[in-house]
Order: C-alpha cells, then sequence, then structure tokens
C-alpha cells in the first residue's frame, strides 16, 4: 500500500475511533447540552458508567489530535502552512476539553463523598459541584471554537488536493459554519433548540462522510502514488 492511501486509511480509522468514544462520551458522561441538574442525577445514579464517560471523552480527545495528525501528513503536501494550521487548531481545542473534563472529575469526586466527606458541609458540596460542572462546560464550549475554526483549512485542503472529494471539502466548510451557529445560538437564543439539532446533523453527515471515505475509498485511484510522508 502506497504511503497517500496508507496515511488516508490511517487517518480514516483514527476518525472512527474519535466518534466511537464521543458517543460513548455523550451516551454515559456529558455534553454541554446537558443541565448541571442533569449532570449531578449522571452522577449520583452510577458513578461507574459516568465515570467510564468521562475516559472515553478524555480518549475522544486523543484520537481526534490522532486524526489530525494523520490528516496533516496526508494534506502537507497540498499546503504545508495550512496543514500544520488545522493542526495547532485541533490541538488547543483537544487541550481545552481535555482539562475541562479534570474538572468534571472534580465534581463527581465530590458528590461521590469519598475526598469531600467530613471537609464540607452538604450545602458547601452542593456550590462546589456546581461550580466544576459549569467550568466543564464551559471548557467544552470554547474547545468548539477551535474545532469549528480547524474545520475551514482543512476543507480548503480537501478541495484542492484533487486527490479527495471536493464536495467532503465543501462539507467540512459548511460544519464549520453550523458550529459557530450553534455556538452563537447556544448563547444568544437558547430556547431554539431546533438549531442545535440542525447543526448536529449537518455536523454528522459532514464527518461520517469524511471518516468513511477515507477508511474504504482512501484517495482517488488516479492518485495513488507514493508521496513522502
Amino acid at each position: 500500500m502506497n504511503s497517500r492511501l496508507k496515511n488516508a486509511r490511517i487517518a480514516g480509522l483514527l476518525y472512527l475511533f474519535f466518534i466511537i468514544f464521543s458517543i460513548l462520551a455523550d451516551r454515559f458522561a456529558v455534553f454541554v447540552q446537558s443541565t448541571t441538574l442533569q449532570v449531578i442525577e449522571k452522577i449520583q445514579l452510577n458513578t461507574e458508567l459516568f465515570t467510564i464517560g468521562l475516559v472515553s471523552n478524555i480518549l475522544s480527545g486523543v484520537f481526534f489530535l490522532l486524526t489530525a495528525w494523520a490528516l496533516y501528513r496526508l494534506l502537507k503536501e497540498v499546503n504545508a502552512n495550512y496543514a500544520l494550521l488545522f493542526l495547532l487548531l485541533n490541538l488547543t481545542g483537544v487541550a481545552i476539553q481535555c482539562l475541562s473534563v479534570v474538572f468534571l472529575f472534580a465534581g463527581q469526586e465530590l458528590l461521590s463523598g469519598t475526598t469531600a466527606l467530613g471537609l464540607f458541609d452538604s450545602k458547601q458540596i452542593d456550590f462546589l459541584s456546581v461550580f466544576f460542572i459549569k467550568f466543564h462546560q464551559n471548557g467544552f464550549l470554547i474547545a468548539q471554537i477551535f474545532y469549528g475554526l480547524w474545520l475551514l483549512p482543512l476543507g480548503y485542503l480537501v478541495i484542492k488536493s484533487k486527490f479527495l472529494p471536493k464536495v467532503l471539502g465543501i462539507l467540512l466548510i459548511v460544519d464549520f459554519a453550523a458550529i459557530s451557529l450553534w455556538f452563537f445560538q447556544y448563547f444568544i437564543f437558547p430556547q431554539l433548540s431546533i438549531v442545535t439539532d440542525i447543526c448536529l446533523i449537518i455536523s454528522l453527515i459532514a464527518e461520517f462522510g469524511l471518516t468513511f471515505w477515507l477508511l474504504f475509498k482512501g484517495v482517488k485511484k488516479e492518485y495513488r502514488k507514493v508521496v513522502e510522508g
């Protein structure tokens, strides 16, 4: 298998792992769409499953960064500067996401009573738990800025690459617009949840489309030549 095709398949496989762990994190832990009370309820109902969700959240960040690295190796021949840009934007988002999970771990520890017992009264524990959970949600929101921005140079390079379908690049740029719209809607018009649903559908189409193309097709047949990576 030549290096270009190999890099594409690796990127697709890593992207698939990212999606799987993101789904597990959403299923067992929490993303920003959940309210603070929903988070507290999840923690108290089943701490073990919530912990699995937290670990999955971190692993999703790791695989997302590895995906960006594989895409960098694949697309740097198109434009090394833009490839480095989307890699750095992705790295920043992943760093913020993983840091925010630390605060969620802290909230879990407080609610479980394993570390807070005897140090704080119940009201203080509730206050600190809400504080840490809110910190996590804010961190997750900030990470979305970078997760949206990285799609712009990525989409541009996919369009310019010739060895990947242009429609995938267009979908990635539309995904950037959808994430940006969702970000501002969350703060300005939080009651319009329909916007979040539409943006999520767009993101799923773009990400699944890129993932499965890379995994099963790799690159167009006429461009499957050996390149240095």
